[in-house]
């Protein structure tokens, strides 16, 4: 008799998808640090390659950052977490108030 096909773990499929999203989000990350080095070598006429590299650097690595802790709080509070969180504060503040 045939098994039925297992479910799939929660956990793996938000994983997959923050990696998917963190995916995009490196060549944003790219894009971003390009167009900070442009930015910053059309406006100085002195350029030293050590400048461009903490310009790449930093605005990469903002950008990386920033959608890494985003997409962590969005898929934190897709899979149901929160409000498991949010109910069992709920449940303490009522049992220390009988």
């Amino acid at each position: 008799m045939p098994k039925p096909d297992p479910i799939p773990s929660l956990r793996r499929s938000q994983w997959q998808r923050f990696r998917r999203i963190m995916r995009w989000m490196s060549l944003v990350a790219l894009l971003a640090a390009g167009a900070a080095v442009a930015f910053v070598a059309n406006g100085e006429s002195e350029l030293k390659i050590h400048m461009l590299i903490a310009t790449a650097l930093g605005a990469g690595l903002s950008v990386l950052l920033g959608a890494a802790l985003m997409s962590l709080t969005f898929l934190s509070s897709g899979s149901g977490h929160d409000e498991e969180v949010h109910r069992h504060v709920n449940e303490t503040h009522k049992e220390n108030d009988e």
